[in-house]
Parts: structure tokens; sequence; C-alpha cells
């Protein structure tokens, strides 16, 4: 993984872990709104203020992927809307990804980058890299503009992601950054009641949501 430089040195985890800096670094990718390659920049995202949504997955031209992909093109513009740069990323290269949007018509909407990380170091950063096949797991993943990954969802191969549960989720995580001292409850969405953590509210949960 291409990490840039830092005036002080930084100690960087093993492993992606919520809670913790995601390390800068690039990737090439398709870009299926210019029809050509190009490359995908975590630094320069952070330093434009933007969020990034790595949507990893296990392989171009196979069963569950590309509905996965029909299902985050529908959120696409939604999610950018909340200032996300939506990634797709697999172990295959820019090529087959090419060859895969021109050929798939479940892709047709598909506009989002989509990354190429044929030695696998991103997707082992990320822990979702399978040794046995050489492949991503069904891993998502959002990391805010401060580079902090503040999401984490990975699945196994046979079952598929909702993308407007992502949406819930990257909303929620949007509207925490304006708030930080509040928190979001089970099924948030925007105009719902938030928590403010306190010793007032130990045992009264109940009575902040519903008074």
């Amino acid at each position: 993984m291409s990490c840039c430089e830092h005036e002080h040195e930084e100690v960087l985890p093993e492993f992606a872990k919520v809670g913790q800096k995601v390390p800068e670094f690039t990737l090439e990718a398709f870009d299926p709104t210019e029809g050509g390659f190009c490359e995908v920049d975590l630094g320069a995202l952070r330093k434009e203020g933007k969020w990034a949504i790595l949507f990893f997955y296990p392989a171009d031209f196979t069963f569950v992927c590309p509905t996965e992909l029909a299902d985050l093109a529908t959120k696409h513009k939604e999610l950018a809307d909340l200032g996300a740069e939506v990634i797709s990323v697999s172990t295959d290269t820019k090529f087959t990804h090419l060859a895969w949007k021109n050929d798939e018509r479940l892709l047709a909407d598909v506009t989002f980058k989509m990354a190429a990380d044929p030695t696998g170091e991103v997707s082992r950063f990320f822990d979702v890299w399978d040794y046995d096949t050489g492949q991503a797991l069904r891993g998502t993943f959002v990391i805010n503009p401060e580079g902090l990954l503040v999401s984490s969802e990975v699945n196994f191969y046979n079952v598929g992601r909702n993308a407007d549960e992502l949406f819930r989720k990257m909303d929620a995580n949007n509207y925490l950054k304006d708030h930080p001292d509040e928190a979001c409850p089970a099924k948030w969405t925007p105009g719902s009641k938030t928590l403010t953590p306190s010793e007032k509210l130990v045992g009264k949960v109940y009575e902040a949501l519903n008074d």
C-alpha cells in the first residue's frame, strides 16, 4: 500500500480498525463516467474534505457481485450528496473492470470508480483478503474526512449487502460529525431523536426516546 510521507513518523495499525486512522494510499481504477482509467487517491479525497466508502467484493464476472454494485448504484447520488466518494474494490485488474462493466447489463447505472487491488495489499490491510481464494470478502468501510475508520461490515461470499442500510449508516455518521456529543440509536433516520450520553441518561433511555 502506497502510503504518503508524514513529517512525524506515524505508527500504523497492522489491520484497519474502527476508530483508528487509515493510512493514505492510491489504487488504479476504471472510471465508468469517463470511460477510461484513473487513480483513486485517499490522500487527495481527505484534502478535499470527502468521506470515502470502500466497497470490497470477491470478483468481476460472478453472481452476487453485480447485484450488489447495481444496488449500490441506486444510492450513489445520495451518498455523493453527503460528501462521500464511493469506490468499489476487488482483486481484478482495471482492464477486467472495464470489460465487466461493458458486458454486464446489471452494471448499466454504475458510475462510481471501480478500483483494482490485484496484489491484495489493500484487501489484506482491511482484513477481507481470503488466502484460500485470493479474493476479497464482501467488506464495506466508511472513512471520515479526518481519515478515521468509523464503520466496518464484512459478509461471506454468499450474502449480499443492502445499500439502503449503508446510506442510513453514512447519514448517521455524517450527522454525528457535526454533533459529536450525541449518539444515534438503532434504526435512526434524519429527524429522529438522538441520545446525549450522560449520567442522567443511565437507565432512562426509554424516557429520552419517548418523552
